[in-house]
């Protein structure tokens, strides 16, 4: 009974933990689906303040930025249906919740396995909340700036060469920039899980270059996985800087064992 009662609580605490981050990232979509924001000079300096507007919300103004600096010239954004456009807000307010909620749910997920966890382990868990969180950010915007609008131009040249007008869909479009901005913004944590992993004493240094190429097969996997399109191609913008990021993550790790044994004698 003793451990029904421990299942039941330990359920109970997940429950509401998992309701705080809901809300978080509720309220912060939310937010951005009824405010809009208005830009005001003062003293030659550009500042914004939000205004109630639901129509012409946050989420919308970010999809013209988008629509503006991603889609490749002469290619059309375009609603088939009545609610595209609204759904795909929806799905712009709620991937920019998480991230800005990302520390409230560092937080609560740290919390709430911190019971199972050695000291070490939970050291090793608040040390690198903050660094998830930037390369996090990082890899969303490194593939925002320097992924998906050369890969949107690659495919769509091959309309143009056919002489095709192309019509691109809103929700097919968010879709796919969403797509890539979270297989980015995962697949940068990569230095992270090693150095947890490592850190935590599960391997040694040693593991990472031993295991170099069963590396480079999971990540190609996974590149073919996590990309939205067949062609193949795309799967090396997510490939390749994750094994940049392989490389960078053993360099760290064997640096940081060489300078502990040095201390150790």
């Amino acid at each position: 009974m003793s451990e029904l009662e421990d299942i039941g609580k330990h359920l109970e605490e997940l429950r509401k933990r998992v309701i705080r981050i809901v809300l978080v990232v509720g309220i912060i979509s939310a937010g951005l689906l009824s405010l809009h924001i208005e830009p005001i000079q003062v003293e030659q300096v550009t500042l914004y303040y939000p205004t109630l507007d639901p129509l012409n919300n946050i989420s919308a103004q970010i999809t013209n930025y988008m629509r503006t600096n991603l889609v490749p010239e002469n290619v059309q954004l375009i609603q088939t249906a009545p609610g595209q456009a609204f759904f795909a807000q929806v799905y712009i307010a709620a991937l920019v919740g998480i991230v800005a909620g990302m520390p409230v749910i560092i937080i609560e997920l740290v919390s709430f396995i911190k019971p199972a966890l050695k000291e070490n382990e939970i050291k090793v868990s608040r040390s690198i909340s903050l660094p998830a969180l930037g390369l996090f950010i990082a890899g969303c915007v490194f593939s925002y700036y320097f992924v998906i609008p050369y890969i949107l131009e690659f495919l769509y040249r091959y309309g143009e060469s056919a002489g095709l007008v192309t019509f691109l869909n809103i929700m097919d479009f968010v879709t796919f920039v969403l797509q890539f901005l979270l297989a980015f913004g995962v697949s940068f944590q990569l230095p992270i899980v090693m150095y947890a992993i490592s850190v935590s004493g599960i391997v040694d240094s040693d593991f990472w270059r031993k295991n170099v190429r069963y590396a480079i097969v999971i990540i190609v996997i996974f590149g073919a996985v996590v990309t939205p399109d067949g062609s193949g191609i795309t799967m090396w913008f997510v490939s390749i800087p994750m094994m940049m990021l392989y490389v960078a993550g053993m360099i760290v790790i064997e640096r940081k064992e060489r300078k502990k044994s040095t201390l150790k004698s």
